[in-house]
C-alpha cells in the first residue's frame, strides 16, 4: 500500500469516497515529479472566516460578490446544461442605467465586487457594448471595487474595449471539441474560435482565467485535453476547472456524473501541463460522495486552490505536506469568487500543521473547526 492510500484510509471523512488505488500512487510519484513550486502551496476558499472557524463550512448568507447578468435570465443558446438557469438567481441589469443603480446599492450593502455576465446571443457573444462607458465610471467611482467579466467568445475589437473599461478579471469557457460545441452549446461555429477569443484577450493587460468545464459533453471527457493545450499555448493568469453539473439538462438529451477517476486523472495532466500557473477548482461540481473524491484528488493532482472543499480535504492536503493557507472569501452565486480570490492572499489564514498532526484525538465530527490557523 502507498503511503498516499494509507494516509487516505485514516481520514474518518474520506470514507465515504472509494479511491483507485493504483490512480493514487501514479498520483503519488507524479506529484513528487511537479515542481516545487507548481504545487506546494494550496489554497482553500471558504465562505467568511467566522464560519470557517467555528463550523462546518456555512452557507455564506449576503454575499460580498454578487452575480450581475446584463440580459436578466435571457439567453439564446439554451446550453444543454444550463437552459439559462443559472441566470435566474443572478441581480439582473438590463440597461447601463441600472447597472449603475445596481452597483451603488451593492457597494452600500458592503459588496466589494461582482461578477459581471449576461446570456448569449446565438454566436456565444455577450453584448456589453453600451455597458462599456458605465463599468468605466463605476471603477472610476469605486476604485476598490473589482470586476470578474464572463466574456464568453469576444473580439480583438471587444477585448481592447473590456481592458479600457477596467475590469479586473476575464473568463470564458474553452472548449476542445467541435461536437460539443454544436451538440451541447448549439453553437454554428468552429472550436477555433475559443482559441481565438482566448488570444485576443491575452493580448490585453486584463487578467485572463479561462475554465474548462470538465464531463461537458454530457458526462463525457472528450475535449478536455485539446482544451488544456490550448490555454497552455497562451499563458493565462490562472486556469478554473469545474465539473459537469447538468442540473437543468433536458430529459433527451441526460448527462451522466462524470467518472471522479477519469476527472482526477485530468487534474493531474492540467497540473502538469501548465507548471507556471495557477490551476484551481471552482465550487461547481457533482455532489455527495463524488465531491468527496473530486476533492481529494484535486488535492492529490496538486490543484493550487479549491473552493468550498468537502469535509476530510484539509485534513488530506495537510497530511501529504502542502502548505496549506484558507482565504476567507465570500461567494458570488454561481462562478467567479475563486477567480476574485486570486488576489485574497493577504486575508489568508495558514494552517498550523505540526500542530493540527499533534492533535491525535481528533475526529471527523469536528470538522473544519478542529484544524488550528495561525495570521499568515
Amino acid at each position: 500500500m502507498s503511503l498516499w492510500l494509507e494516509t487516505l484510509n485514516g481520514i474518518e471523512a474520506l470514507e465515504v469516497g472509494e479511491f483507485d488505488a493504483g490512480l493514487v500512487g501514479s498520483f503519488e510519484e507524479r506529484f513528487a515529479r511537479l515542481p516545487r513550486d507548481a504545487a506546494r502551496q494550496v489554497n482553500f476558499y471558504v465562505p467568511t472566516f467566522k464560519a470557517f472557524a467555528s463550523s462546518e463550512i456555512a452557507g455564506c448568507g449576503k454575499s460580498a460578490w454578487p452575480a450581475v447578468s446584463i440580459t436578466g435570465p435571457e439567453c439564446k443558446l439554451q446550453c444543454d446544461h444550463c437552459k439559462a438557469k443559472l441566470l435566474e438567481p443572478m441581480i439582473p441589469a438590463r440597461t447601463p442605467d441600472a447597472l449603475w443603480r445596481v452597483v451603488n446599492e451593492q457597494v452600500e450593502a458592503g459588496a466589494q465586487g461582482m461578477l459581471l455576465t449576461g446570456g448569449s446571443n446565438l454566436r456565444d457573444e455577450v453584448e456589453y457594448g453600451p455597458f462599456f462607458p458605465t463599468i468605466r465610471r463605476i471603477k472610476d467611482a469605486f476604485q476598490g471595487f473589482r470586476i470578474a467579466m464572463h466574456t464568453a467568445l469576444a473580439t480583438r475589437d471587444q477585448a481592447k474595449r473590456i481592458e479600457e473599461s477596467g475590469v479586473d478579471a476575464a473568463m470564458l469557457d474553452i472548449i476542445g471539441a467541435q461536437d460539443t460545441v454544436t451538440q451541447v452549446y448549439h453553437l454554428k461555429r468552429p472550436v477555433a474560435d475559443f482559441e481565438a477569443a482566448l488570444a485576443h484577450l491575452t493580448e490585453t493587460s486584463l487578467k485572463v482565467v479561462p475554465h474548462i468545464v470538465v464531463g461537458l459533453h454530457y458526462g463525457r471527457l472528450l475535449g478536455e485535453w485539446h482544451a488544456l493545450e490550448t490555454i497552455a499555448r497562451h499563458k493565462p493568469a490562472a486556469l478554473v476547472l469545474v465539473v459537469i453539473m447538468p442540473f437543468y439538462a433536458p430529459a433527451k438529451r441526460p448527462f451522466a456524473v462524470p467518472s471522479s477517476r477519469e476527472v482526477g486523472r485530468f487534474f493531474m495532466d492540467a497540473r502538469e501541463a501548465l507548471p507556471d500557473i495557477p490551476v484551481l477548482l471552482g465550487c461547481a461540481r457533482p455532489p455527495g460522495r463524488a465531491k468527496v473524491e473530486i476533492d481529494a484528488y484535486a488535492v492529490m493532482a496538486g490543484l493550487n486552490g479549491l473552493a468550498h472543499p468537502s469535509d476530510g480535504t484539509v485534513e488530506l492536503a495537510a497530511r501529504l505536506g502542502r502548505s496549506v493557507r484558507v482565504t476567507p472569501a465570500c461567494c458570488s452565486i454561481a462562478l467567479g469568487d475563486e477567480v476574485l480570490a486570486l488576489d485574497a492572499g493577504r486575508d489568508a489564514l495558514t494552517v498550523d500543521v505540526a500542530e493540527f498532526i499533534r492533535e491525535s484525538g481528533r475526529r471527523a465530527s469536528q470538522g473544519l473547526a478542529g484544524i488550528p490557523v495561525v495570521a499568515a
